[in-house]
């Protein structure tokens, strides 16, 4: 089998596992999206938009949120998907036990400890999620708190300056939309 039918034949796997993980769970917005759209947007910025190829990048951008939101293990991901899928999920995933607040200040204070592939789906998972919040805001969220979330997601990017200027320029033509259609 050629090396991209082996690549492609992984990703395949990767949105199935994601799928079955997420079937439940819905996005915040008074539609009530199912959340896999989110991964799968953010895999789509990184290979679409962006040009990246890595097919580890993608699948993990895939899984990027299913050993924080969903009963997978980091074990789990190994197992299937490999070592290095593995770890680009882990750099990226919260640590349910510490509550809120400090998962949003450790996204700020650990950002440039990221690797450059780990740095890719962090930058494309908040495009993703400020331009959904421009579009579709969760429900009974109010105008001060989606400022506020923008404005942590500024923090969170301006750690990771000089990782791709393509998701650079995404998130900040995304960010200036999401404050215009707030503010309006």
């Amino acid at each position: 089998m050629a090396q991209q039918d082996l690549m492609l034949k992984d990703f395949i796997k990767a949105l199935h596992f994601s799928t079955r993980k997420h079937r439940r769970q819905r996005r915040k917005d008074p539609e009530k999206t199912p959340y896999i759209n989110h991964p799968i947007e953010v895999a789509y910025i990184l290979s679409d938009n962006c040009g990246v190829q890595d097919p580890d990048v993608l699948i993990a951008a895939i899984l990027h949120d299913t050993i924080e939101d969903t009963e997978t293990t980091p074990e789990e991901i190994a197992g299937i998907f490999g070592k290095r899928v593995r770890d680009l999920v882990m750099e990226v995933t919260d640590d349910k036990i510490l509550d809120k607040r400090e998962r949003k200040q450790m996204q700020i204070d650990t950002a440039v400890e990221l690797s450059r592939e780990a740095a890719l789906i962090r930058i494309a998972d908040k495009i993703s999620n400020v331009s959904d919040l421009a579009v579709s805001p969760p429900k009974g969220w109010s105008k001060k708190r989606k400022l506020e979330y923008l404005e942590w997601t500024e923090q969170v990017v301006e750690q990771l300056k000089d990782t791709d200027p393509c998701l650079e320029q995404m998130y900040y033509r995304a960010l200036t939309d999401a404050r215009d259609v707030i503010r309006r």
